[in-house]
């Protein structure tokens, strides 16, 4: 059985290239943005502070298995502390302060930590809240301490620069390394048991298919992410932003260090990418040193690729990795095949084509269900061109949700002959006859219609359905829910409109209706609201809650039916 450390990626960066920077973190306010205003670690500073972190952590009682919150936003003070965290075996416990109070205190909850590690205004909040008060007994601070107890990041540093090394911990590959938690947008948040084995196949997949060289420049806008720029090794730029609204990001903080560092490599959520494209054509900025740009978390509509595709150099791809936090990498796809092939299809109902999947991984399309699949079968699999669960095995999916047997239950199938695991994703799709994925929408989120008057019953997928009208030059994005009046079940298009638009909204509504008879896949849908703006998750600020949205579509159409 091997053991292994994803610290250990670190230990390799700072040998081969100890000078490199590989952080590179902005600074505060509103100083000007100029290289020498940024502070810097290089791949050895970066490694000899988080063993001697380690060493101070190891000091105070911190050991392999020691559950550990971490909220701490990206910072040096972040990536010493993980690779700290990692080389002593503990579990950091890592959940997105976006996904709201409440979630955030079930969460903390759940995880059981034995240890809070943040920043001020994270232990304010926890001594308020009371967040995870029945299994904290250590408190540290990255940065001010305030009133509750427990030591600082600063002391920990200078304890472990007087203490014995800590060695580096390898782990056996069932035992877990972090705890990180799904956002919670199509569901309750549950935490993704990881293994440095996950970690190193993530780190090994993403390199081959995003083709990432050692030595890149990497500007990434979602924290999760930004952890696996030194195991590539590629210098981290840290944007100036609040990354828990990426959607709004001040363009300027994306322009200046993209030019003062020749970055070559942007990830950014959708809503993000959407918001730059826009701002970068309005003020005529171009890109020219990227190599790639990488956008997930949820589809990227094609029309932001049509805007932000000529802003790149020839022939630069965006890249639109499908995946989840249970499973990632599973496919690829790039905006070159989406604008040259899929996209024509796309909006006459296909679905979103998502790529092939990336040479590692498995994946199948399974019949559609709600219920537990405990044991795989080749008889679950559906064939090229119809609808069903996608199901994916590989290295990188994670075989439970800690401390929830029920949720692990419905999302697991093993493969009794083989001993494999399969994860459930919870989205709808198909493959095609050349062999690429198809996205349709979230599974809980369709919306069944029943057969009535002689119409047969029919199931409709959110995003297969909504880019149909995505590509309307009023329209923003939609959405499409199942609104429940009277006891029906009736299929309501909301739109959310471009800023700025000022068609008269029945002018909009015909339109759009004479786009929904175009396609099979939407000739159902017969209503639909203007919404003033969609709620959505606040990680990517691009998944739709559509389940908020179909209790407010009921009650207009139940209002309007009112009218007299």
């Amino acid at each position: 059985m091997t053991a292994s450390n994803i610290a250990r990626t670190l230990e390799t960066a700072a040998t081969d290239r100890p000078d490199q920077v590989a952080i590179y973190a902005p600074p505060a306010g509103r100083t000007p943005l100029r290289v020498e205003n940024y502070r810097t670690l290089t791949f050895q500073q970066l490694h000899q502070f988080s063993v001697e972190l380690a060493s101070g952590l190891n000091a105070i009682g911190i050991r392999r298995g020691t559950r550990i919150a971490l909220m701490v936003p990206p910072s040096p003070e972040f990536f010493v502390l993980t690779f700290a965290l990692f080389r002593l075996g503990a579990v950091p416990v890592l959940i997105d302060p976006g996904m709201g109070l409440k979630n955030l205190a079930q969460c903390l909850t759940e995880a059981r930590p034995e240890v809070f590690i943040g920043i001020t205004k994270a232990h304010v909040a926890r001594s308020l809240l009371g967040w995870a008060k029945g299994s904290l007994r250590q408190l540290i601070t990255v940065g001010r301490k305030l009133w509750w107890s427990g030591r600082t990041y600063d002391e920990l540093q200078r304890l472990g620069q007087k203490s014995s090394q800590a060695p580096m911990v390898d782990l056996p590959e069932e035992e877990t390394a972090a705890i990180l938690f799904t956002s919670g947008s199509t569901g309750i948040p549950k935490g993704a048991v990881y293994t440095h084995e996950i970690f190193l196949s993530q780190v090994e997949l993403l390199k081959e298919a995003l083709k990432i060289s050692s030595g890149e420049i990497d500007l990434c806008t979602f924290p999760l992410f930004a952890l696996f720029a030194p195991a590539l090794k590629m210098s981290a730029i840290i944007p100036r932003m609040d990354f828990t609204r990426p959607a709004k990001v001040d363009p300027q903080e994306i322009w200046q260090p993209v030019e003062l560092f020749q970055v070559t490599n942007l990830f950014g959520s959708p809503a993000l990418i959407r918001r730059l494209a826009i701002a970068s054509q309005q003020a005529g900025k171009t890109f020219p040193t990227l190599r790639r740009v990488v956008s997930a978390g949820a589809p990227v509509n094609p029309k932001i690729l049509e805007l932000f595709q000529p802003l790149l150099a020839p022939k630069t791809p965006i890249y639109t990795p499908y995946g989840a936090t249970e499973s990632l990498p599973v496919a690829v796809v790039s905006s070159q095949q989406i604008l040259g092939e899929t996209q024509q299809k796309t909006t006459a109902g296909a679905g979103i084509c998502v790529g092939q999947v990336v040479t590692g991984m498995q994946a199948r399309v399974i019949r559609l269900t709600d219920e537990p699949i405990p044991v795989w079968s080749n008889d679950l699999i559906r064939l090229p061109g119809v609808i069903g669960e996608i199901a994916v095995c590989g290295p990188v999916v994670t075989r439970s949700y800690d401390a929830r047997p029920e949720q692990t239950a419905l999302a697991k199938i093993v493969d009794p002959h083989t001993g494999e695991l399969w994860h459930r994703m919870g989205d709808a799709g198909y493959f095609d006859e050349q062999g690429d994925l198809w996205f349709c929408g979230r599974k809980s989120q369709r919306v069944e219609l029943p057969a009535e008057a002689g119409v047969p019953a029919q199931t409709l997928f959110a995003d297969q359905c909504e880019a149909v009208f995505n590509g309307h030059p009023a329209v923003a994005r939609t959405a499409l829910v199942g609104a429940l009046v009277d006891q029906r079940i009736i299929p309501v298009l909301c739109v959310e409109r471009n800023p700025g638009n000022r068609t008269p909204f029945a002018q909009l509504e015909e339109e759009l209706r004479s786009l929904a008879i175009s396609s099979r896949v939407t000739a159902a849908i017969e209503h639909f609201l203007e919404h003033p703006a969609f709620p959505v998750d606040t990680r990517h600020n691009s998944k739709i809650f559509r389940e908020k949205l179909a209790p407010w579509a009921a009650k207009q159409l139940s209002k309007n039916h009112r009218k007299p």
